[in-house]
């Protein structure tokens, strides 16, 4: 699970939080607390629940289940007077109340990856945020090695969960749902790209939910 909320980010792979791309030192059980939080958003996940899950077969005072939640608030830079992550639901428990994402993915280029993607029967290509070439020169992120198309055909431009798409003075062509292209043109799911003899679909997927943890 990575999310990124506010200026933070979680990634509980590495077990590390981020603020404005710093580590934040936090204890274990800070960390597994925040950890549910996030889970169970934007459910209220009780103090008993925690207790049992950070403290198993354990006795100890809510004083520690707060003194955790003291160090995520302290982490986050959260105050309980006017939180935006953190809701204290008294004599209950608390819940995580900000808008978490997911992150974007990073290529192994180090290009953020959108959730755009283009198809062509079995075939997909991940869109990075910023410009995509799509054409038959090696440098081309959707390269498709075709003579029916330019080496650099069209361009896709993705940023802020939008993206348009531009011709770059191709032979044949670019088409958006049989439209010849003629200037940069906004692309919206499932639009039908041609570019030479090849047929793209135009695809955004919606981020995946979050995952319920089932009390036992």
């Amino acid at each position: 699970m990575r999310l990124v909320f506010g200026d933070c980010e979680f990634d509980a792979g590495r077990r590390v939080l981020l603020r404005h791309g710093s580590a934040v030192p936090m204890s274990p059980k800070a960390f597994q607390v925040l950890e549910i939080l996030l889970d169970r958003r934007p459910d209220v996940v009780t103090k008993t629940a925690l207790l049992e899950r950070l403290w198993p077969d354990t006795f100890v005072s809510d004083a520690s289940l707060h003194n955790a939640v003291a160090e995520i608030r302290a982490a986050l830079r959260d105050p309980p007077q006017s939180p935006r992550f953190i809701r204290t639901v008294s004599r209950v428990g608390y819940a995580f109340q900000g808008d978490a994402r997911p992150a974007p993915q990073v290529s192994e280029s180090g290009q953020t990856l959108s959730r755009a993607r283009l198809t062509a029967g079995a075939r997909e290509w991940q869109l990075s945020d910023g410009p995509n070439l799509v054409g038959r020169e090696r440098d081309c992120s959707v390269r498709i090695d075709s003579a029916t198309l330019s080496r650099h055909h069209a361009r896709i431009v993705v940023a802020d969960w939008q993206a348009t798409i531009e011709d770059l003075g191709s032979k044949n062509g670019t088409y958006v749902n049989h439209v010849r292209v003629v200037r940069p043109l906004p692309l919206k799911d499932r639009d039908e790209i041609q570019v030479g003899s090849a047929r793209l679909t135009y695809r955004v997927l919606e981020p995946l939910p979050s995952t319920l943890t089932r009390e036992a």
